[in-house]
């Protein structure tokens, strides 16, 4: 058997954990540059605020405070992610983390408990514990596991936690979930779902396994098993990235090289912190940069730069310094730039790289330095120690109105309590 927990509403559930005056009010979360609504609580869903709806849009329902809105914390989000994945890491031994607010945890061996007695005990701990709400769906298979969340999150009979341990309660299920809604199915497979008169989970299960793999190929093929009860998809406890990103739009656009190049060299660090985390180095790093393609009066250009490198590494320094050469290759005057990133990739693990034999670096020496600042920054405040080329005048930062306190990341920002 197969758990899948859900974090409920999770970015706007970690600003309420700090802020309970919240927890009855509308409250939403912005994207990137406080463009659109990314997260909303049940409050605002009932107000008829749409997931995606512009920013613009619900200025009025702000201006009149009817709605709270947060611009995107990603550190707080983080954190609060790492505390709820870790609480739940003590109730089994093989947990696979699918995202920042879901997690799978696997059940085998837990035969002789009550299971749903057992979800609902691991829902109210974990609520407890962090102060986040959470759901569970437990099931035979990944996927169904996935349908089991969702009416875990929707019905509260079922305490947080509802489970498909039958055929009788899996067919019951599927009749009632929309075949749009089930995991790894896309809206191109769905319009052709729908034409060919599959509206719900249980016909998809109705079909053959040859009319699916002839229209959704082998893929549908593990989908449809999984939905019949045949597990198919493994757990995935190994959580290496394969490439690591980080990209952004800019809350000004930017024409400046040193500018950009403030912002690359910001972005390559991230990247440069990911891989140490995950003890491993990057061979390839790719620099991009876009003008912004909605302005029609405006010059476009967008180019992207790939540099492999000699020797494989996770020093921010080195990084960094072939980030500037492909920047430096790229670049054009003349242009307003609305966002850029970098990417790294042919990722491995740190303990298998090849070094140069005659690099004349003590790279044993670097390696300490960075995890000692790896550690100040972690306790003090992301960016607390920082080369100098990061530091500058941010123009390039997020449009972040409505930002919150990092209250569990930065000394600066903790709770302030009045005693009068």
């Amino acid at each position: 058997m197969y758990g899948l927990v859900d974090c409920n509403n999770f970015f706007v559930s970690c600003e309420r954990v700090f802020n309970p005056a919240l927890r009855s009010f509308p409250v939403v979360v912005l994207s990137n540059n406080d463009g659109c609504v990314i997260s909303r609580s049940e409050e605002a869903k009932r107000l008829g605020i749409p997931m995606g709806q512009p920013a613009f849009k619900i200025k009025p329902l702000l201006s009149s405070n009817k709605l709270v809105a947060f611009s995107s914390n990603y550190s707080l989000y983080g954190d609060m992610s790492h505390r709820v994945m870790s609480t739940l890491s003590t109730f089994v031994e093989d947990m696979e983390v699918y995202s920042i607010d879901e997690a799978f945890l696997n059940l085998n061996g837990f035969e002789k408990y009550d299971l749903h007695e057992y979800g609902q005990m691991i829902v109210r701990t974990t609520t407890k514990s962090t102060g986040i709400p959470v759901s569970m769906g437990i099931a035979p298979t990944k996927t169904l596991a996935k349908v089991a969340s969702k009416f875990a999150k929707k019905y509260p009979r079922y305490k947080g936690a509802c489970i498909i341990d039958s055929d009788e309660k899996r067919e019951k299920a599927l009749k009632l979930f929309d075949v749009g809604d089930v995991w790894g199915i896309g809206r191109r497979l769905v319009k052709m779902l729908n034409y060919h008169g599959v509206n719900t989970a249980y016909d998809l299960t109705q079909k053959s396994e040859s009319w699916v793999r002839s229209k959704m190929t082998v893929t549908g093929v593990r989908t449809w098993k999984e939905l019949r009860g045949i597990p198919c998809i493994e757990m995935e406890t190994v959580s290496q990235k394969q490439t690591i990103c980080t990209s952004r739009s800019f809350g000004e656009m930017i024409s400046s090289f040193d500018t950009l190049m403030e912002a690359v060299a910001n972005f390559t660090s991230a990247c440069a912190k990911k891989l140490r985390e995950q003890k491993c180095c990057a061979k390839v790093i790719m620099v991009f940069i876009y003008t912004n393609r909605h302005r029609e009066d405006l010059m476009q250009y967008s180019q992207n730069k790939v540099i492999t490198l000699p020797f494989a590494t996770n020093d921010t320094v080195e990084l960094i310094a072939y980030a500037r050469m492909a920047l430096t290759s790229i670049y054009r005057e003349g242009y307003q730039f609305k966002k850029a990133g970098v990417i790294v990739s042919d990722i491995g693990n740190e303990q298998t790289i090849i070094r140069d034999l005659f690099d004349p670096r003590d790279t044993d020496k670097q390696k300490r330095l960075l995890s000692v600042v790896d550690e100040i920054n972690r306790k003090n405040g992301s960016n607390r120690i920082q080369l100098a080329i990061q530091a500058g005048n941010h123009n390039w930062k997020l449009k972040r109105e409505f930002i919150s306190h990092n209250y569990t990341t930065n000394l600066d920002d903790l709770i302030q309590i009045s005693c009068e």
